[in-house]
């Protein structure tokens, strides 16, 4: 069977169904939690402007928080041109612009040399700092933290910062592949410096982009996750990219493995008991 690397979706999406039904399982879940709303980081990326349009669809209360920390002017300025056109098209939607800079390099100037000079370490702060943030705005409006985590990112690769981007209440996006997302956003008509751009996690002083992290691009990650979860496919018939992207993709799959299941714990023997 000879798999190519092509384009893969949720191939017959209903998108403007799909908006609807997210749009009601957002407001009906905020209403059942008696929460006023939601609050949103935005990234000036197209997922967290996805998740931020769909909240604001459900006429419920929505924040937007533009969080800085030695970010990228572009990525700050698509953030804020889409917290713009939100506001400018619901008026249930309101922001905050807040300067974590500084906080970022005071708590890395009290850590031992090891962690300050860690790359990743220091990335993962950043959106450590930035989930704290969320929730302390957040519960001081009574709202819920949306998380902005797709299908591949979430369960494929994850690649997202444990108890950072990934420390939510609800994740309304996170059955829908990075491609749907996509989809979706057009279908929005999400700003197009946006939809235009390449994705990033924005954790970084350069611009890296999240495929340049990976290696592989989400369209090919979205095969490798289809084909990984398929038992009547082999790889005898694989190309050498697509035997590299499927690499690609387990080895991310099998390292992050801690983030998409449940924290372990250590269960007491009823014996000792």
């Amino acid at each position: 069977m000879n798999l190519k690397l092509a384009y893969y979706s949720s191939i017959g999406m209903n998108y403007p169904k799909t908006i609807d039904y997210i749009t009601s399982w957002l407001k009906d879940y905020a209403l059942n939690a008696k929460s006023k709303g939601f609050i949103i980081g935005i990234s000036g990326g197209i997922d967290s402007a996805v998740t931020s349009y769909l909240c604001a669809k459900t006429g419920l209360d929505v924040i937007c928080l533009e969080m800085n920390i030695h970010q990228n002017p572009a990525e700050v300025n698509r953030g804020m041109e889409h917290i713009h056109h939100l506001e400018s098209n619901f008026s249930n939607v309101s922001h905050y612009s807040i300067n974590l800079t500084d906080t970022f390099d005071t708590l890395r100037a009290a850590l031992p040399i090891e962690a300050q000079t860690h790359g990743l370490s220091m990335a993962n702060t950043r959106a450590r700092i930035r989930m704290t943030t969320l929730y302390a705005v957040g519960q001081s409006n009574g709202l819920l933290v949306a998380g902005t985590g797709n299908k591949v990112e979430d369960f494929g690769v994850g690649f997202y910062t444990k108890y950072g981007d990934g420390g939510v209440d609800l994740s309304p996006i996170a059955d829908l592949t990075k491609s749907d997302v996509f989809a979706i956003a057009k279908e929005l008509g999400v700003v197009a410096s946006i939809q235009n751009a390449h994705p990033t996690d924005g954790l970084w002083d350069d611009e890296r982009t999240d495929e340049g992290q990976i290696g592989a691009t989400y369209p090919e990650l979205e095969w490798a996750m289809a084909f990984n979860d398929n038992p009547n496919v082999t790889e005898e018939d694989l190309t050498n990219r697509e035997r590299e992207v499927l690499r690609i993709y387990l080895s991310f799959n099998r390292a992050n493995k801690h983030k998409m299941i449940p924290i372990p714990v250590c269960v007491i023997p009823e014996d000792f008991r």
